[in-house]
């Protein structure tokens, strides 16, 4: 069966490499992929992605840049993500990757108006989301955690608004029939947050946000972690059918 790849965007805090795991090793455990579906990752700084009909599907994690820094890398993914979107090939991006996708299919990313979001957060699904593939049968509202400074601005006008919240309104992105983004991550635990809120607790104070206050706030988010299980189900139901 053709793999699935994990496309590296960034790395995580070296506490969080070291204590927890990279990225790449946050989406692996979560991702739970049943036994006949490989999973390849793929430093997209440093290596060209293979053609999207070779594969079985790909998710976009993280990273620490900014979309709007327009790096080379970066952009030479967009025309790969337009590509994968025109042969089907199931897609999921998170939080960069959701920007990112977001950017390169008809959109704009861009700084948050209202700052940094960070910390465990209730997501709410719009009405279509309980007919969608990857979202139906969670319920309208759950918690996940949540840390970014740049956001979904516009999504493509093709585009699917499947979740929202209170900060943001593109929460979860829909662009065809097996490709989706979503800003929050699935692929975080509350130990990982809770780093993360740690890390960027100087950011938060000058934001005038109590960080304090969102450390507290930090807890289990089961349903949103299981959108990386309900992917790799979907990819290997594709590939399984193909």
């Amino acid at each position: 069966m053709a793999p699935l790849i994990i496309i590296k965007t960034g790395d995580s805090f070296a506490d969080v490499i070291e204590q927890l795991g990279n990225f790449e090793q946050l989406f692996i455990n979560g991702l739970s992929a049943p036994g006949s579906l490989s999973i390849e990752v793929i430093d997209a700084r440093h290596a060209s992605l293979p053609d999207p009909t070779t594969l079985s599907g790909a998710v976009i994690t993280g990273s620490h840049a900014m979309v709007t820094d327009r790096e080379a890398w970066s952009e030479a993914l967009k025309p790969w993500l337009q590509q994968a979107l025109a042969v089907d090939l199931p897609l999921l991006g998170v939080c960069y990757g959701h920007q990112l996708m977001a950017d390169a299919l008809g959109g704009e990313a861009g700084y948050h108006p209202a700052g940094r979001e960070c910390g465990s957060f209730a997501i709410q699904l719009e009405d279509c989301a309980g007919s969608d593939p990857l979202f139906s049968g969670l319920p309208r509202t759950f918690p996940a955690h949540l840390t970014h400074s740049q956001t979904v601005l516009s999504a493509p006008a093709s585009a699917e608004i499947l979740a929202r919240n209170a900060h943001d309104p593109h929460q979860a992105l829909r662009y065809g029939p097996h490709q989706w983004s979503v800003q929050f991550h699935p692929e975080f635990n509350a130990e990982v947050m809770q780093r993360y809120t740690a890390h960027q607790r100087d950011a938060l104070e000058q934001q005038g946000v109590d960080p304090e206050a969102l450390y507290k706030g930090i807890c289990s988010t089961p349903d949103a972690s299981s959108l990386l299980a309900r992917f790799a189900e979907l990819v290997a139901r594709q590939s399984n059918a193909a």
